[in-house]
């Protein structure tokens, strides 16, 4: 059995980018990239999933808790830079392995306590958000925004968003909705809301207490204001119940809603061809058994969206050149061939060929 010194910072690593430490009972892991907003590398990987193997088995260790260096969030997501300029195979080994982590952390054998304080975002929400204690604040910004960029929800977020509440797992996949802390709890990204003025606080008394960490947890939590998407869900429900893109566009065109027409447009302005898979994949994930299953499926798409121009042109246009002006191709929803879509979630006849009809 390994063991960590627990007068050391942090165990051996080949980056700093991830810090683990033994504090009291807790193992904790803290992802040390402020400066890139905690962004994923394979390194950090790698680490994170080495300390998940070793604590899982010592006895020292009663839960792990997971939170982000800076103040400003747990995680941004895998480091877009640096895939963009992987290979092919190499991004496959990437998300490969990143999406084995976030299987992983779901199948931890003690409380896997994940501070979603600040931006949580894409392949933050995959280390966190299957995890079986998960913390929001007043401060949480929770999200799968991948349609900004030319990709969709990975990481298991498909899943996430199909099991939401209604349609609302639909509508922030397709507008790459942002979720406060109480949004994140009524969609089932979350179970707790804790101010962070009480964070400090809680890491000491899991560290100390010989309780049940989730029974700690508990202690500190409290109960979390009005979830702001909870306010539109007569609107979201019956627009996003439509059996295509399309259909749901034209549902939100007369809806009547101000908030609704701002959700068009924002669709609107995302990779044609990633809204299109993207609603393929949360309702296919809505019929998967697993995690395990989901993930695959997000790998198929995920290294079939790297092969395509709006992955590269996203990102040149939201992280490189910040002009929020991309130049999708093909630029509308009907360039859009079924049959792409098809190929891109890796099935020649999909279940679900109704809610990609264009």
């Amino acid at each position: 059995m390994h063991q960590v010194n627990d007068d050391e910072p942090s165990a051996p690593s080949d980056s700093d980018s991830l810090l683990r430490r033994v504090d009291g009972r807790i193992g904790r892991i803290t992802l040390n990239r402020p400066d890139a907003l905690n962004a994923l590398t394979p390194a950090m990987l790698r680490d994170l999933s080495v300390a998940l193997t070793e604590w899982a088995d010592d006895d020292r260790i009663d839960a792990v808790m997971i939170d982000g260096a800076g103040g400003r969030g747990l995680c941004a997501g895998g480091d877009i830079r640096l895939i963009a300029s992987m290979t092919a195979p190499e991004a496959a080994r990437f998300w490969r392995d990143e999406y084995a982590t976030d299987l992983q952390t779901s199948r931890f054998p003690k409380p896997y306590i994940a501070v979603m304080d600040g931006i949580t975002m894409g392949g933050g929400v995959g280390i966190s958000a299957h995890g079986s204690v998960r913390i929001v604040t007043e401060r949480s910004r929770v999200a799968m925004p991948e349609v900004r960029i030319g990709l969709a929800p990975d990481v298991g977020g498909s899943l996430l968003l199909a099991r939401a509440p209604g349609e609302l797992g639909v509508h922030l996949g397709l507008t790459a909705g942002t979720m406060t802390g109480p949004d994140a709890i009524l969609c089932g990204f979350a179970d707790h809301y804790v101010t962070s003025a009480k964070l400090g606080a809680l890491q000491a008394a899991l560290a100390s207490s010989g309780e049940d960490p989730e029974a700690v947890v508990r202690e500190f939590a409290e109960r979390p204001p009005a979830a702001p998407l909870a306010e539109h869900r007569e609107w979201i429900d019956a627009c996003y119940s439509g059996d295509s893109v399309p259909a749901i566009l034209d549902r939100l065109a007369s809806a009547g809603a101000d908030a609704a027409a701002s959700a068009r447009e924002e669709i609107l302005a995302m990779s044609p061809t990633s809204v299109l898979v993207t609603l393929a994949a949360i309702r296919r994930a809505g019929t998967l058994d697993s995690l395990d299953l989901v993930l695959e499926q997000d790998l198929r798409v995920s290294t079939a969206l790297f092969a395509r121009p709006d992955l590269a042109e996203g990102i040149r246009a939201q992280v490189i050149d910040k002009d929020r002006s991309p130049r999708w191709n093909p630029a509308t929803l009907d360039a859009v061939r079924l049959h792409t879509v098809r190929a891109i979630l890796g099935t020649d006849r999909l279940s679900i060929d109704r809610d990609i009809s264009i």
